[in-house]
């Protein structure tokens, strides 16, 4: 699954998932996780080993820890404590695929001391919801997991502690209810998202994945996933965006118009403004870190 500690889970060979160590460092440990579970699978109990924060790739799935549950998504950051049990369950969807680091928490409250003023400090959020503003945090994710570097890697894993911990910190705790019928149909509208991400997508489509009406699925996928459907839909696309200018020689045009943008000066103000720099800057900057090549 999408943050557990290997070396914490009995049994691995009985468990649905895969997983590989991209990376490590003195410190921490940047890790691939595959799962191919459904929901005819029964939700299991696993343990963090070490501070854990996960990028979600691919898939959606439930997340539940002593800190509350969440429904996890592309682009959404799971959050896990050190020692902490936690379940994963794909209540409404087959199989996801996350990228993870799991930073030792002596290390960890180091940055803790000086971010949050206080070195024992936990996780209080299960998730840092997908969002633009963290747009360029998720794509050195992805893009460092492709041609992982340890000597980049090292400083990042420190970055990623500290954005991690100053964005939860200053999220207030939310006692969220959704029913587990609700998250099913967020999760059908997520999976749809995903699938057709490069098509015009509307509020009557994304409703009707849901088989809910346009308030109500607006309501709920605000209140499960943090954002509006229109924020979602964008920063996938550009997250999609940014992976394929740091991964291939694709022109621009191109991979703009495969992410879903019709439009090439919409796709090249949208990406400056959420990156801060144009694409092509964006490629040229990548192409300049150790380790991170665009494939011929």
């Amino acid at each position: 699954m999408a943050a557990v500690d290997p070396s914490s889970a009995p049994n691995l060979a009985a468990r649905p998932f895969g997983s590989r160590v991209l990376a490590s460092g003195c410190c921490w440990r940047l890790s691939e996780f595959v799962c191919t579970a459904g929901p005819g699978d029964r939700a299991f109990e696993e343990r963090h080993g070490d501070m854990s924060i996960s990028a979600v790739v691919e898939g959606t799935f439930n997340y539940r820890s002593a800190v509350g549950r969440a429904t996890l998504h592309p682009g959404a950051l799971l959050l896990g404590n050190a020692g902490a049990g936690f379940e994963c369950g794909h209540d409404h969807s087959a199989g996801d695929r996350c990228i993870s680091f799991q930073i030792a928490q002596d290390a960890f409250e180091e940055v803790a001391a000086s971010v949050a003023r206080r070195g024992r400090f936990r996780f209080p959020v299960a998730m840092l919801p997908a969002s633009s503003g963290r747009l360029p945090l998720l794509a050195r994710i992805e893009n460092f997991a492709a041609k992982a570097d340890p000597l980049a890697l090292d400083g990042f894993a420190y970055g990623l502690a500290e954005d991690a911990i100053a964005a939860a910190s200053g999220m207030a705790l939310q006692a969220l209810h959704p029913s587990a019928r609700d998250e099913r149909r967020i999760g059908a509208a997520l999976r749809h998202i995903e699938a057709h991400l490069d098509e015009a997508l509307s509020l009557d489509a994304l409703a009707s994945a849901a088989a809910t009406s346009k308030y109500h699925f607006l309501r709920m996928f605000r209140q499960i996933v943090g954002t509006t459907p229109h924020q979602y839909v964008l920063a996938q696309r550009l997250r999609r965006a940014a992976r394929r200018l740091a991964q291939s020689t694709e022109s621009v045009s191109a991979i703009a118009f495969e992410a879903g943008f019709g439009d090439l000066s919409t796709f090249n103000a949208r990406f400056r403004a959420v990156f801060g720099a144009s694409p092509t800057n964006y490629r040229r900057t990548c192409l300049q870190v150790p380790g991170l090549r665009a494939k011929p």
